[in-house]
Parts: C-alpha cells; sequence; structure tokens
C-alpha cells in the first residue's frame, strides 16, 4: 500500500537548471535504514539553500529533499532504544546532504543518529537551536573547557545575526559574559542587544587592514563564524592564553596571519565541526542547551521566525543573499 507524505523536491532538469516545489512523495522512496521518523520541526541552514539550488559540493544527486535539522517522533527503529513516540531529535551527519533530509514528513535514518529529546526542550525549541545552536554550543564549551570564564574579559562573536552568531551570543550572555557582537546590519543593533550583546562592532571595525602581525589584546575569547580577514583580526587582539573557535566561512575560506599570536601569546586557535560529533559529547551539548544554557522564551521568540513547508521557497532565497535573522523554523505539523 502506498504511503504518501509531502516533501519540498529539488529537481535538475535536462538544461541544468534546478527547480523545487512541494511535491507528493512515498515513504518507499525513502532509503533502508533502520529507524523512521515523523518530522513536526526543521530549519534552515545555509546548507540546506546550497543543496536546494543545486550545490553539487553539497548534494551529489537530484530529486533530492534538503534539510539537515529534523525533530520530531520515531515511527518505528530496529533499535530498541528507541520506542515508537518517543520524541527525537537529529541533525547533521549526511540528513539532507545525501540522505533525504528534514524539509519532509518523513526521515528514514541510521539510530546511530539520532539523539533523544532531552528534558527541558520541546521539539520545537530544538529546532530553533538546530545544528546552528548545536555549533555555537560547541563552541562555548571549547572556550569554558579551556578556562576562559567570565572574569576574563570580553567575548567576540563574529556573524552574530547568523544562526551561529546569534544563539552564541544568548548563551554566552545568559552565562555571565560580557558579549561584543559583530554584524553589518545596522538595523539589527537592538535585537542583539536583546539577545545580551553589551556592544557591536560593524564589520569595518571587525577587520584590521593593517599589516601588523598582532594588536592590542582585548578579546579573552573568540566565536568566529566568517573566516578570512575578519578571524585574522581577532587573532591578533585575542589575549594571552584566550582561544578563538572557527566554524564558519561565510567571509572567506582563507586565513593570512602570522604565528607571532601563538607562540608570544599563547593563543588556540580551535576548529568547530558538528557534522561528525561523537555521539557522547553530542547528547552533552543537547542537555545542555535544554538545562543550565536553555535560553528564555523571550530570546527563543525573538531568534526564530516559523515558516510552514509551503512557505520555504522565499526563504530559501533570503538566507542566500544574506537577508535572515536568526533562525527561521519550518512547522511541519500542520501537514500531520
Amino acid at each position: 500500500m502506498a504511503s504518501p507524505y509531502r516533501a519540498l523536491l529539488v529537481t535538475e532538469g535536462r538544461d541544468g537548471a534546478f527547480t523545487r516545489q512541494v511535491a507528493t512523495r512515498d515513504l518507499g522512496e525513502l532509503p533502508a535504514n533502520d529507524t523512521l521518523i515523523r518530522v513536526h520541526y526543521s530549519s534552515l541552514n545555509y546548507k540546506d539553500a546550497l543543496s536546494a539550488t543545486g550545490n553539487k559540493g553539497v548534494t551529489r544527486n537530484y530529486p533530492h529533499t534538503p534539510g539537515i535539522d529534523a525533530a520530531g517522533e520515531i515511527v518505528e527503529s530496529a533499535d530498541s532504544a528507541f520506542k515508537p513516540s518517543a520524541p527525537v531529535i537529529v541533525t547533521s551527519y549526511d540528513l539532507g546532504m545525501n540522505t533525504p533530509g528534514g524539509f519532509g514528513d518523513y526521515i528514514r535514518v541510521p539510530a546511530a543518529w539520532v539523539v533523544p529529546l532531552p528534558a527541558g526542550l520541546t521539539l520545537r525549541e530544538s529546532m530553533i537551536f538546530g545544528t546552528a545552536g548545536f555549533t555555537a554550543a560547541l563552541c562555548v564549551n571549547q572556550l569554558r573547557q579551556r578556562g576562559v570564564t567570565p572574569d576574563k574579559g570580553e567575548v567576540l562573536v563574529t556573524g552574530a545575526t547568523g544562526g551561529v552568531g546569534c544563539v552564541a551570543v544568548a548563551i554566552l550572555a545568559k552565562l555571565g559574559y560580557r558579549v561584543v557582537a559583530v554584524t553589518g546590519k545596522a538595523d539589527a543593533h537592538d535585537w542583539l542587544a536583546q539577545l545580551g550583546a553589551a556592544q557591536i562592532l560593524s564589520r569595518e571595525e571587525a577587520d584590521d587592514a593593517s599589516s601588523r602581525p598582532m594588536l592590542k589584546e582585548r578579546w579573552a575569547s573568540v566565536v568566529d563564524t566568517v573566516g578570512g580577514n575578519i578571524l585574522a583580526t581577532a587573532i591578533k587582539a585575542t589575549k594571552r592564553d584566550g582561544c578563538v573557535t572557527a566554524c564558519g566561512l561565510t567571509q572567506s575560506s582563507e586565513l593570512h596571519t602570522t604565528v607571532y599570536p601563538f607562540i608570544l601569546r599563547g593563543v588556540t586557535l580551535q576548529g568547530v565541526d558538528s557534522v561528525e560529533t561523537a555521539m557522547p559529547l553530542r547528547r552533552e551539548m543537547w542537555h545542555k542547551l535544554a538545562s543550565e544554557w536553555k535560553l528564555s522564551t523571550d530570546v527563543l521568540d525573538a531568534i526564530a521566525q516559523a515558516v510552514p513547508l509551503d512557505g520555504l521557497n522565499d526563504k530559501v532565497d533570503a538566507i542566500l543573499h544574506g537577508q535572515i535573522r536568526g533562525r527561521v523554523i519550518v512547522d511541519l505539523t500542520s501537514d500531520h
């Protein structure tokens, strides 16, 4: 018997052009993995937009349903740890890249990718965080592991209106850090202050054009989401024994700097990858996001805007053009 469901389907035409539309799919078209999940919420990430526009570096084969994040309920699983109706989260791994993702009513994934929804977090809230919030949590965890406590000084967050940046601002502020946020969006200053930023810098103020190998020490730590010269500038201004986390490349994937901050100030540059995070750390970070790092309802609502599956198309274009502030969550519950 056919089991139809709705999903955003991206297809490649004979002319090489890509189109996307909400289409009816069948459960039999999902991959033969061991765990079937009914999706309630997903979220929109930059990687999803790349997949939705035919970027073969993200998704090799089409037709395809993007969505690297999903939260919902177990329908069936070969793993006895996951009972029917249990609420769960799936983020990263290959979801939404070459495995049909969260922009559909159902996903079928390996049980090894699945995280039980921790107590204290709703499915909707988990997708306000999503991969972006999970990555922000990993960054905060790195600086705290290196002893960067609030009394050590200011923490810089670059790309602060993006998904990772805005959640990092909010978590750090909640934990008592003085957060300095960098954004190129002049109309976002009040919003960032609402999330907890104590000061806001323009991109130009955070982008040193000199050839100096080091700048005056200012930052106890840095959460960088943009890469390029803004990251290089942040490294040059980081205090002795500070930690700089790097998790993005929206400005550039290149990094031109010297070894001086590392050997004269003992600065640590820590890369953060959320895709293949080991499951014990993955569960620990979700537990923190549901408990001591959980953001207030007011802050979560300020970060998020929700759209139904039918309203996702315009948001894909907007995120590619840098026109999204905060997080876009996809509400699939109206389809159930």
